[in-house]
């Protein structure tokens, strides 16, 4: 039995061990993929701050959290700056933490109520219904096909899932760091610890 695992260990060694020399290439990509994300949302916050202001604030239609100017602007500029360092690799684990406080506010204040699921699922009898309302309501009074060119016409769920999956990613950022080799917080590590 001891052969047995020595043997399987060596053949283990013999297939992943020289795969140490890319694990930077994961935290990249997870960087890669979180940087349009939260490019996208910061830079939206911040083109139409007002209105952020006002849906953080507003207990009715929005989000009724305290202090919404501070707040807005906090989440705004956490993820447009934090897009940045992060394609950087830069203060990866420190960026990280802000974004992961971020996206707990978005898990509990925005998402929590509508469930897992961003999006709908088309074969529940509810959905089913709204959707092929929606398709005729579009093939009569709209260009459908132009619509759908690029994806099917589906109904937002808005559940946790997406945060939930972005959240992940950051907590896996702030235990990994940027990544060896590919990113600026490796170099600068290598820099200062001569």
């Amino acid at each position: 039995m001891s052969s047995l695992v020595q043997g399987f260990s060596r053949f283990q060694e013999a297939l992943f061990g020289r795969l140490a020399y890319l694990d930077g290439l994961a935290p990249l990509a997870l960087r890669l993929y979180l940087v349009p994300v939260f490019w996208m949302a910061g830079t939206q916050k911040i083109s139409g701050i007002e209105n952020t202001i006002e849906w953080f604030g507003n207990t009715d239609y929005g989000l009724g959290l305290p202090f919404p100017t501070l707040l807005a602007y906090l989440a705004a500029y956490t993820e447009a700056i934090g897009a940045l360092l992060l394609l950087l690799g830069l203060a990866t684990r420190w960026i990280s933490i802000p974004l992961i406080i971020t996206m707990l506010v978005a898990i509990f204040a925005v998402h929590w109520d509508n469930g897992w699921a961003a999006i709908a699922d088309s074969s529940a009898p509810e959905v089913a219904q709204r959707l092929g309302a929606a398709r005729d309501l579009l093939r009569d009074h709209g260009n459908y096909s132009w619509l759908t060119e690029r994806g099917s016409f589906v109904i937002l769920n808005n559940g946790i899932e997406f945060a939930v999956t972005y959240l992940f990613m950051l907590l896996a950022l702030l235990f990994t760091g940027g990544g060896r080799y590919v990113s600026v917080d490796y170099y600068l590590a290598r820099l200062f610890n001569r």
